[in-house]
Order: structure tokens, then C-alpha cells, then sequence
């Protein structure tokens, strides 16, 4: 019936006549029935039947917005409009039947596009009504919903984008920001909207009574026209205006009018938020929609964007609305996309703009208006967004790709906006934390800029008292960290200052002094007995634990601590092909196992401006005060400082305060009651249990091991692996020792037992615990099986294994093997083992964690054996456990996805010395290398972080080829030789791309890459050698003298 009475009315003539005019009146007869059955049992209707019945209302919908367009332009009348008005169905009822049933329907983006026609909106009070209710609907479509919107986005994002500015098309064109500069625009921004106000209307004062009666009377008639607008205007958003935008204040009519044209605007931004919040990741394509890349504070009437409405819009909601969703877009996955922006000048961007580029601009102009609306701003709601949004942009911006200025020019900004101060003074302590909070922001980027060292050090030239900085940052945070008055500020102040210690080291080594006291003046007034405290609870607990950490990086900071996962002698990749190679992380350890040099005099010399006097002063003046705090959370961080020691520190204190540092971390560990002070002494524990000076006493060293082991069956996971670690660290720190250690000096041989003994037993039960303890158990285990001596009982002498290839007769495995213990140099056997198979044990455990444990594991189970294969004294080939290492080895370096393992394997293969050592599986461990390498190309990366370790993955493979291929010829396997002959035409071809690499460059080579350079000839030469070997006593006589060309070329 519907389609009946609508569906022809589609020229001018036909709508003004008499008969269409009943043909309406009866539409409208049927919408409104509809309407009634629809209130009534829609809730029992199917998905199907929903959407049906909204594609048929959304149809009349466009038919009605069709004759619309075609003939608003043309009425030139007032009464021929309303007429027209109250004839053609847009009063609201179709609108209102759609918000009853779309929440239970999901259709396709062509279908919600369609209500929309591609020109420009139509601005009136009816139209408001439907824009504000097909937002509504959608908005509540998008907070749950049904499939993806993935394929929508862009549909969606286009039109959202329309309402920017609805209702704002003549206040935009005589906008007073357009033509003025920076200065002229911030002025007038103040006053914009009551200025707009005060412009718009110049009727004569009218009393608020008739005021609130041109409302209702509004209302009244809107009513009798859409009998389902209340049904609408209740259901708004609820970021929308509330009842009281109707207010005294507002006025007249229009007001109204304004009031409701804000709601679209705000119901529009708030969709946009819906959207990237459904998905952000697909979200972020449209920021080059929805985000400036130039002129950002130019006010765009045709191509609005968000920021246009933060800058622009009158309407403080909307401005609200505004920075909401900017928040959402920056806190969301989407910014991890920023990370690839690069900023260039547009006019060096051609006619292509890659994302990346793009993705600077907009960055740029975020920067740009943030600020600008930072100084500017005085609502206090809306300035705290800013501030917000301010944070979530430095996080989310790569600085070393943009300009070297930015970052510098948003530090000085904020600094101008906290020393101008803010208009009220009720909120003027939640502002300044939050302007202060931007500046802890932006120090705490990483990677650390040059613009803002130089910035800093600028500060420090002219001095920190004077006149000419008292805006500068540091002296601003001094002083706002001094507040003991306002513990919020004086927090933020202190997280900044402990983001300056650690990215801008020198910086606040230079400012000792100042930080000292200013640490020292927290602690006295925590520690302080007198009743009436500055600060009470957890405020007092938490400024007193954020002054602590300041205090430990500034510590940190001028001894030169370069952090606890630095191993320095890691010997095991030192290859000539793998020395170039980028290292990333490797064994997590202390930071230095003490200096090659053995001269005490010069470490101390060294170490004169290197901490000592710090760490000499906090010693004596801020740790008394805080190591028997009431507080568990500062006692963990007064602890966690000895974790930031290093040596050459630590060889240059005195006697008595080395003392009180041992015994300090080793009380904590045994008597705190709690949890996290134990954990952070056995971090310390493990830091200097590395150094050799703390190595030679062994009763320091017994009872490491003592805290250690008892923290180890603690029952909370973190103080476990915390202690797991400080094993590892003893149990390497041990393999580090030498001859005129302790070991040396003990004459107790049962003495010298125990030592290993239980450090193996404590290791071996932590491989069942989790993962993060199995991995550092695992590593010890690796140390402990290195310094295993290995000797048969039928020898008079206990003899190492000849290595040398030319063994005349290999022992077979037999049951008069024993495992004894000692240091590779030392004559000190165990008396007795109450395990023969201790060594057994241990390379099963090793074994087992490889199937067992995660990624981490298995890394630390290649180091592991890599260190077992280094024991001088075993001989590997008689041990039954043999082809099960080495059949883990070749499985870890085939088939792991991750890279790093696959480079430990490699290298872990590579150590045994003969082919002797390799034993049975040698055949095995060549064609299993071999296979990868011929492979290696058509391997699936399945990280994109993988890409970076691929080059050191084919390096280190390189390494272990040549290296077992220069001991084929000693091999007496027929099945190898064979093999090698099969693949002699590849072999050639990879030697030859080998070769290549050193044509022409040996003479423009330095010394020592010379050397090195050198060092992979002879690798190269001599496995070649090998082949030919192999290859002569095969008789592939051809084949051999390939390869001699090519050892001869070589050189």
C-alpha cells in the first residue's frame, strides 16, 4: 500500500496536487499502523523479518530525502514550504519505526549508505530529528556488533565525516579565525562561543518563562507531527547534551535548534569511536580521512576532520566528543602503526605520499594543534583530554624520524603552560599533574635524542639558580618535586626526574647535589616519628618508593651500569664468520665478571669519577633511613640499588662498606618476611656473586649460596626466579674462577664436593619447576657440566682424550667410567659422589627440557650443551647419551620457528673439536647441516622479527658447514663420502659465492679485519682440502680438481 501511494510521487506537479496530498495523508495513515503493530510484537519478530522491514522503511526514507532535495531549493514561499512539510512523509514516523527495529537487525553497509544521499545534508528541524535518530541506531549497531565491519569502514567513515560541520556552514564561512595568524586566532578562540552567541541573536530581552514556552511550543508542534520523537530524543547518546541545554541561558528558538544540530555532530563523532573500538586495526587506513596532513589550524568547511572539530566547533561537547575519540584512535593497537611514520616536507613528497609519510604529517599537525589548544584552552574538563591525548602522542611517536626540533619544542611548550598557570584555582593541582605527567612523557622516549641532551645541557651551562632559567625544565622539576605540600605533584616531578636519570644519564649525574637532597628530604619525612606526618598511608609509602628509584637510577647512572644482560666473555659464536654478526641478548648474567686487568690500582684510578662518590654517600646517608622502613615496597627498592653496582665501584668502597652491602642483601634474603624485599636481594645476589673480589672469600660465598637455595623453594613464583637466576649467575661465576680461588684454598676435599654437589642438586629440581625457572636451572646446569672431570678408573694417570684426529684406538663405552668433579686446571677429584651418573642426570634433564619447556628453554638448553661439549676431559664419543644430544641439536636447527635457537644449535654443533667427538653421528650432523643450507631460501619466516636474525642464522650455518667439512677426511664413513660426492655440484657452487666475497677488498682492509679476513681463508681452505680428499680417495678425480681451482683462486 505504501509503495502504492508513494511510489509515483515523484515530480513537483504531482506532489502539490490534491490528489497526492491524500495519497500522503493515507502513507501516513499506514506508517503509523505499522508503527503500533511494530511497538507491540516486534520483539517476537526473526532477524530476517527485521531486516526486511528495515530495507522497506529505509526505502521510503530515500524516496522522501529524493523529492526533498529536488525541491527544498526550489520554495521560494514560507507557507508553500511548511505545506510542503507536513505533506511529504518526513515527519519522523519512518525514523522512528527504524530506531525501534534496526537494534535487532544487522544489514549491509549498502543498505545503511543508502539512507544517506551523496550531496549536501539538508539543514532543518525535521531532518535534524532523522539525522539525530539514523545515528542513534547506528551507534547502537555498533556497540554490539553481529560481523565484522572490517568491509564497511571506509562507507561508514565517509559518511560520518558529512556531520562534521552540520549546522555550522555559515558560521565556518564567516569563521573570525580564517586570514588571522597564530596570535590573533588564540585570542579570539577564547571568546568564540560566547561571542557566537552574542552575534546571533539581537532580538529584544525576553523573560525566561517565554523563553521555555517558545520551546514547548516547538516541541509541542514537532510533536503533533512525528508522535515517536519523544520515543527518539530519549534514546540519544549518552555523551549528548542533557535536558539542560534547554536552559534560561539559551534563548530563543534557534538555540534549540543549535542544541540539536551539536547532538548530530556529537552522535557522528561518537559512531567514529564505536568504529575504533570494533576495530582498530582496520580503523587506522582512515586516519588520512579523519586527521589533518597540513593547516591544521585552518578552519576546512568542505573537508572537515576531527581536529576541526576540537579546534572549531562552539559546542564544548562536541569538542569533548572530539578529544574522546582522538584518545581512543591513539590509545588503541593502531598506534603501534605510528611507529613506521616518517616526516618529510610535503613538497618533497612528489605526486605518491607513502603511508609512512603520511603518517608523519599527521603526526606533525597533531603536534601542532595539541599544542596550540594546550596554551590556549581554559576549560579545565577539556584541557585535562588534551593533556591526555597530549601523552598518548609523544608514547606513540618515533622521534628519531621526525623533525630533531619537535621533541625539544614540546618539552619548552609544556614548561611555558606550567609556569603560565591555569585559570582556576580549584583545578589547578589536577592540571599541573597532568602537564607535568606530558613532560615524565616525553622524557621517558626512546630512543634518547641528541636536540634534547643538547637542550639540557644547555641548562646546566648557565646554571641552575639562575635568573635566565628559572623556566627551564630541570630547575622546574626541582622545584615541583620539592612540594611536599601537593604529594600528586611532587610525584609526577619525581617519575620525571627518574625518566631524565634514565635516558639522559649525564644530565643528572651533573645535578648529584640537588638530587641528593632533594631524595633525602623525602626520605627524612617518611622515616620521621613525629605524629603529625606531611603525608599518611600509601601516599607517603609511594613518594618515599618513587624517591628510592630516582636515587637508584641516578646511582646507576654515574657508576656507568650498563645493565645485567650483558655476558662479556661469551666465547662460544666467536667465529670469523659470525664476529660481524649484530648480537643481540644473550645470556642473561651480570654485567661484568670483573676487569681483564688484574691491577686494583687501576681499576680504582678508573673508577675515581665513576660513582664511588655517590654511591659512598648514599651509603651513608640515605640507606639507614630507608632499609628498615615499615614499608616492604620501599625496602625491596633500598635493596634493588645494590642490584645496580658494578665492579669497578664496587673494588674502589671500603672494607666496611662492602661489608654492609654483603651483609645487607644477604639478610634480606634470609629474614625479610616479605616476598619482594627477597626477591630484589637475590637480584643483588646475583649481580655480585659475579665479582671476582666477593669469588675469593668463601665464606661470602657459602652463604650466597645459602640464600640462594633457600629462596628456591620459596612458594611465590617471582622470588623463585628471581633465586634461579642468582644460581645461574654463582654457578657461572664458578666455571669463571680460577686456581687461587677459594676452591684452591679449601683442604676439606668433602668440602669442595658439597659445593658442586648441591649447587647440581638445586638446579636439577628447579628443571620441573615453570618455564622462567626451568630456563636459568638450565643454564646452570650447562656451567656445572663444563667444569665435570671426567677419568677412567683403568688408567694409572688421569689423561684428557687426545683430540688431535690421529687416535690410534677408541675406547668403547664401559661401566668403569666415573665422573669426578674439579676445576679444568685443578687436581681436585670428589672423594665421593653419592650419584656416579650425576653427569647423566643432568644431560637428560637438559634433554627432557627441550620437549618440555618453551622457547626460552630450549635457547638455554643449546647454550647448555655448547658448554657440556667444552669439557675438555669427557669423552663425548663414549657416552651413550651422545646421538640423543646430537639428534636434539640437528632437530632444534631444522624444524624450530625460531630463529635464535636455530643460531645457538648451529653453534652448538660446531664446538666439538674432532670427528672423534662427534662419534657415530658425525654422518648425521653433516647431512643434517648441509640439507638446511640447501634450504635455507624456501624457509617460511613466520615472525616479521625473525627477518633481523636471518643473516646471522646463514652466518653461523656457514661457520658450523666449514667446520665440520674440514673434518670429512678423518671420517672412515663410506656412506659420507659417498654423500659429499653426490652433492659436490652444490657444494661447488656455495664454495664459489664464498669465495667471491673476498675478490678485491683484502688490499683496502685495516689490520685487523685483515685478520679476520685471513682467518675465514683458512677456514675456507680448509675444508676444501678436506673435499679433495674425500673426493680422491673416492676416485672423483674430475670433481677434486674443481675444487683445487677453486682453493687455488682463492688466494
Amino acid at each position: 500500500m505504501l509503495d502504492f501511494f508513494l511510489g509515483k510521487s515523484v515530480t513537483r506537479a504531482e506532489l502539490y496536487g490534491v490528489g497526492n496530498a491524500a495519497k500522503i495523508g493515507h502513507a501516513l495513515e499506514c506508517l503509523e499502523t505499522l508503527r503500533c503493530i511494530i511497538s507491540i510484537s516486534h520483539r517476537r519478530w526473526s532477524l530476517s523479518e527485521n531486516t526486511e522491514l528495515v530495507r522497506f522503511l529505509l526505502n521510503i526514507i530515500v524516496t522522501s530525502l529524493a523529492v526533498s532535495s529536488r525541491t527544498s531549493h526550489s520554495i521560494s514561499s514560507p507557507s508553500r514550504a511548511t505545506e510542503f512539510k507536513t505533506r511529504v512523509p518526513r515527519d519522523g514516523t519512518a525514523m522512528g519505526i527504524t530506531d525501534h527495529s534496526v537494534y535487532y537487525a544487522w544489514f549491509s553497509e549498502k543498505q545503511w549508505m543508502s539512507s544517506q544521499s551523496k550531496s549536501l545534508l539538508v539543514e532543518d528541524n525535521v531532518m535534524s530529528r532523522f539525522y539525530e535518530s539514523f545515528l542513534h541506531c547506528l551507534h547502537l549497531v555498533l556497540i554490539d556488533p553481529k560481523c565484522s565491519v572490517s568491509d564497511h569502514l571506509s562507507g561508514f567513515v565517509a559518511v560520518l565525516r558529512m556531520f562534521f560541520n552540520y549546522g555550522l556552514a555559515s558560521r565556518i564561512q564567516n569563521s573570525p579565525f580564517i586570514g588571522h595568524d597564530d596570535k590573533e586566532l588564540g585570542v579570539m578562540s577564547l571568546k568564540s562561543s560566547s561571542e557566537e552567541r552574542k552575534r546571533s541573536h539581537h532580538t529584544p530581552y525576553r523573560p525566561p518563562q517565554l523563553r521555555r514556552r517558545d520551546c514547548s511550543n516547538m516541541k509541542h508542534n514537532k510533536a503533533q507531527d512525528s508522535p515517536n520523537v519523544s520515543d527518539t530524543e530519549s534514546s540519544t547518546v549518552n555523551v549528548t547534551s542533557s535536558d539542560s541545554d534547554f536552559s534560561d541561558s539559551d534563548g530563543s528558538i534557534k538555540d534549540c535548534n543549535s542544541v540539536r544540530n551539536s547532538k548530530i555532530r556529537i552522535a557522528a563523532i561518537v559512531c567514529l569511536q564505536d568504529l575504533c573500538q570494533v576495530d582498530s586495526k582496520a580503523f587506522s587506513a582512515q586516519w588520512s580521512l579523519l586527521l589533518p596532513t597540513s593547516d591544521v589550524l585552518q578552519p576546512r568547511k568542505f573537508e572537515p576532520t576531527l581536529t576541526t572539530c576540537l579546534l572549531f566547533d562552539p559546542d564544548l561537547k562536541a569538542r569533548m566528543a572530539s578529544a574522546s575519540t582522538l584518545a581512543a584512535m591513539l590509545d588503541g593497537p593502531s598506534s603501534t602503526f605510528l611507529q613506521v611514520a616518517e616526516y618529510k616536507e610535503s613538497s618533497k613528497c612528489g605526486s605518491f605520499t607513502a603511508l609512512s609519510t603520511s603518517f608523519g604529517q599527521i603526526l606533525m599537525q597533531l603536534h601542532k594543534g595539541l599544542l596550540y589548544l594546550v596554551h590556549h584552552e581554559n576549560h579545565s574538563r577539556l584541557l585535562v583530554s588534551l593533556f591526555k591525548i597530549l601523552i598518548l602522542l609523544i608514547s606513540a611517536t618515533p622521534y628519531s624520524r621526525m623533525p630533531p626540533d619537535l621533541l625539544p619544542s614540546v618539552i619548552t611548550s609544556l614548561v611555558r603552560r606550567i609556569h603560565g598557570g591555569f585559570l582556576l584555582k580549584s583545578d589547578h593541582n589536577t592540571l599541573l599533574t597532568a602537564a607535568v605527567g606530558c613532560l615524565t612523557s616525553a622524557l621517558s622516549t626512546s630512543p634518547s635524542l641528541p636536540h634534547v641532551m643538547e637542550m639540557l645541557s644547555r641548562e646546566i651551562s648557565v646554571g641552575l639558580v639562575s635568573s635566565e632559567m628559572k623556566s627551564g625544565v630541570l630547575l622546574t622539576l626541582f622545584e615541583y618535586s620539592e612540594q611536599k605540600a601537593n604529594p600528586t605533584i611532587c610525584l609526577e616531578a619525581l617519575q620525571a626526574l627518574r625518566a631524565m636519570s634514565h635516558n639522559y644519564p649525564n644530565i643528572i649525574v651533573s645535578c648529584w647535589k640537588r638530587v641528593s637532597a632533594i631524595v633525602y628530604g623525602i626520605l627524612s619525612v617518611v622515616t620521621d616519628e613525629v605524629p603529625s606526618r606531611v603525608w599518611k598511608g600509601h601516599v607517603e609509602n609511594t613518594i618515599a618508593f618513587t624517591g628510592e628509584k630516582v636515587l637508584d637510577e641516578c646511582l646507576r647512572a654515574a657508576s656507568g651500569f650498563q645493565g645485567a644482560e650483558d655476558l662479556l666473555d661469551d666465547k662460544l659464536m666467536d667465529t670469523p664468520f659470525t664476529s660481524d654478526c649484530i648480537r643481540m641478548k644473550k645470556v642473561s648474567s651480570a654485567p661484568c665478571y670483573g676487569p681483564e686487568s688484574t691491577d686494583n690500582n687501576l681499576i680504582k684510578a678508573k673508577a675515581s669519577n665513576a660513582g664511588v662518590e655517590q654511591w659512598c654517600e648514599a651509603i651513608e646517608k640515605h640507606m639507614p633511613l630507608i632499609l628498615l622502613h615499615s614499608s616492604a615496597m620501599v625496602r625491596a627498592a633500598s635493596v634493588t640499588c645494590f642490584a645496580g653496582i658494578t665492579y669497578t665501584v664496587f673494588i674502589s668502597l671500603t672494607r666496611e662498606k662492602e661489608d654492609f652491602i654483603l651483609s645487607t642483601v644477604i639478610n634480606a634474603a634470609i629474614d625479610d618476611q616479605v616476598p619482594s624485599v627477597r626477591s630484589a636481594a637475590c637480584r643483588a645476589i646475583g649481580i655480585i656473586s659475579c665479582f671476582p673480589q666477593v669469588c675469593q672469600s668463601r665464606e661470602i660465598f657459602d652463604r650466597f649460596i645459602h640464600a640462594v637455595e633457600i629462596n628456591t623453594r620459596d612458594p611465590l613464583v617471582s622470588v623463585r626466579i628471581a633465586a634461579s637466576w642468582a644460581l645461574a649467575n654463582i654457578c657461572d661465576s664458578v666455571r669463571h674462577s680460577n686456581d687461587d680461588f677459594f676452591l684452591n684454598k679449601c683442604t676439606d676435599s668433602n668440602a669442595k664436593s658439597l659445593l658442586i654437589v648441591s649447587l647440581s642438586e638445586c638446579a636439577l629440581r628447579l628443571t620441573k619447576d615453570g618455564d622462567k625457572i626451568k630456563s636459568n636451572a638450565v643454564r646452570a646446569l650447562g656451567y656445572l657440566s663444563r667444569i665435570f672431570k671426567c677419568t677412567t678408573l683403568s688408567s694409572s694417570e688421569d689423561k684428557p682424550a687426545d683430540y688431535t684426529g690421529n687416535r690410534t684406538e677408541v675406547s668403547s663405552p664401559s661401566s668403569d667410567m666415573k665422573v669426578s668433579c674439579g676445576y679444568e686446571s685443578s687436581s681436585c677429584h670428589l672423594a665421593f659422589l653419592e650419584d656416579s651418573h650425576r653427569l647423566e642426570r643432568m644431560v637428560q634433564a637438559l634433554i627432557s627440557s627441550v620437549t618440555t619447556g618453551n622457547v626460552k628453554v630450549q635457547w638455554n638448553v643449546c647454550h647448555a650443551l655448547s658448554n657440556l661439549f667444552l669439557n675438555e676431559t669427557l669423552r663425548l664419543q663414549d657416552m651413550d647419551w651422545a646421538p640423543s644430544v646430537f639428534s636434539i641439536l640437528l632437530i632444534l636447527l631444522r624444524n624450530s620457528s625460531n630463529f635464535k635457537i636455530r643460531i645457538q644449535a648451529a653453534a652448538a654443533l660446531a664446538v666439538p673439536v674432532s670427528v672423534f667427538d662427534y662419534g657415530q653421528s658425525f654422518p648425521d650432523v653433516v647431512q643434517g647441516v648441509e640439507h638446511i643450507i640447501e634450504n635455507l631460501g624456501a624457509d617460511q619466516i613466520s615472525a616479521p622479527s625473525s627477518f633481523k636474525y636471518r643473516v646471522a642464522l646463514e652466518k653461523q650455518l656457514t661457520s658450523t658447514m666449514l667446520h665440520v667439512l674440514s673434518l670429512a677426511s678423518s671420517a672412515d664413513h663410506d656412506l659420507l663420502r659417498d654423500f659429499l660426492v653426490k652433492k659436490a655440484s652444490f657444494l661447488e657452487d656455495w664454495f664459489k659465492v664464498l669465495c667471491s666475497t673476498f675478490g678485491g677488498i683484502s688490499c683496502q682492509l685495516e689490520a685487523e679485519n685483515e685478520s679476520v679476513n685471513n682467518q675465514k681463508k683458512d677456514m675456507l681452505s680448509n675444508a676444501i682440502k678436506s673435499l679433495i680428499e674425500v673426493y680422491k680417495a673416492r676416485e672423483n678425480y674430475a670433481i677434486a680438481q674443481k675444487f683445487e681451482k677453486l682453493e687455488n683462486n682463492m688466494w
